[in-house]
């Protein structure tokens, strides 16, 4: 049985209710990818953002110059079986976070109250595969400007 949800990960909105494999494979790998983030010098200002109806994974401050605000959509898999995760990343789903972005500068502020930093916009995509054996590091690749892709 699924454990209950938890933790910082979850949507502000969202109702706390048992998660499914993929759910739990994504909430992992999004906390993967904020530690990476986190590590590599990046500020993580929130985490699955609802915006309306749409949802932005994590929201960062990438320091490299020009430094931007990001906004990043994370895909994994589970496996390689049904494809790469990069394949998940439809047209509908870039719409969804143009949207998204439209929808956080409109507002002007993050949940709990935060102004949006006034630093260039983009969205990234990282995806986290599987590892390739077991004991080995999760693969991980980071799409920057993935609109543009």
């Amino acid at each position: 049985m699924s454990a209950p949800c938890q933790g910082p990960t979850m949507a502000q909105d969202q109702p706390c209710r048992s998660r499914t494999r993929s759910q739990r494979t994504g909430d992992a790998a999004e906390r993967l990818v904020a530690d990476r983030l986190e590590a590599a010098g990046w500020t993580i200002l929130g985490r699955n953002l609802r915006l309306s109806r749409e949802e932005l994974d994590l929201v960062a401050v990438d320091p490299g110059p020009p430094g931007a605000l990001v906004l990043i959509e994370v895909r994994s898999r589970g496996t390689r079986e049904f494809g790469l995760p990069e394949e998940t990343f439809d047209h509908r789903k870039r719409r969804h976070l143009w949207t998204a972005a439209m929808r956080l500068l409109e507002v002007g502020q993050l949940p709990g109250g935060m102004a949006v930093p006034r630093l260039p916009i983009r969205v990234d995509l990282v995806v986290v595969e599987p590892p390739a054996r077991p004991g080995s590091q999760p693969r991980i690749r980071h799409h920057r400007d993935a609109l543009a892709i």
